[in-house]
């Protein structure tokens, strides 16, 4: 993972929250991009169109992300260099997302904080990486290159991420129009759950299968996974192991709200 540039954060503001369908579609729109469908995982038992109930879980669940205000989150990112995990936390409502970086292999070079926006991504270098970051993110010794919309597993995860929140439901009637789907049934930190799939992204029909979620009973989301076009591994966003610390800006980062 490059630093980039050695100056502070330009501060630029997030462009006003879309609603649920537009958020959505461009959701699968990033996957599409940057993912291929992933293979059936455990406990599945067939894909078949959503029920209302299913419905309306898939409509709500990046809501509840932002009624919570934040999420923890752990982000597993493959790479052929060795793989990347971000252990943090987002703040949906601010629309940053801040944690620790570790690697493996060649990607260990890349080890410390990160802190991001839908444009912007920070890095602080650390030979030591702790366990969780700092509550307060440093003052200075950050790195800021812009978010790459395409071409880096690392930035699409990030991307994904922050976009997992939504200030208001969709429209759950829809969404089995436009390719929503339950895939299975599955377990996630003792958490009986349905997978499901999103809807197309906008004028790509079969695109829906490239996000997938966990949700459960009443419209929390647990995990969303994808597989990374060229990597065998799959893209990982597991919610809810950890509690949710609030996200602080670095210098310079000024939240959407």
């Amino acid at each position: 993972m490059k630093s980039g540039s050695g100056r502070a954060a330009d501060g630029r503001r997030r462009s006003p929250k879309l609603r649920w369908a537009a958020a959505a579609s461009a959701l699968a729109a990033v996957a599409a991009a940057a993912f291929v469908l992933i293979g059936n995982s455990g406990g599945q038992t067939g894909r078949r169109a959503v029920t209302p109930d299913e419905a309306n879980r898939l409509a709500i669940t990046r809501f509840r992300n932002y009624q919570a205000g934040g999420r923890a989150v752990t982000i597993t990112v493959p790479s052929a260099a060795g793989g990347l995990v971000v252990t943090g936390s987002v703040d949906y409502r601010a629309g940053i997302g801040y944690g620790v970086v570790r690697g493996t292999g060649r990607d260990a070079s890349g080890d410390g904080l990160i802190q991001w926006t839908a444009g912007t991504v920070l890095v602080h270098p650390l030979a030591d990486v702790p366990a969780t970051a700092p509550p307060s993110p440093p003052a200075s010794g950050w790195y800021r290159r812009p978010l790459q919309a395409s071409g880096s597993s690392l930035d699409s995860s990030l991307a994904i991420a922050l976009s997992l929140g939504s200030d208001r439901p969709d429209n759950a009637e829809l969404l089995p129009q436009n390719g929503a789907a339950r895939i299975g049934r599955d377990t996630v930190d003792g958490h009986p759950v349905d997978v499901m799939t999103g809807p197309d992204a906008r004028a790509r029909a079969g695109t829906s299968g490239t996000v997938r979620y966990w949700i459960g009973s009443d419209g929390t989301m647990y995990r969303v996974r994808a597989a990374v076009a060229s990597e065998r591994r799959p893209l990982v966003i597991d919610f809810g192991t950890r509690k949710y610390v609030p996200v602080r800006p670095a210098p310079g980062i000024t939240p959407a709200r």
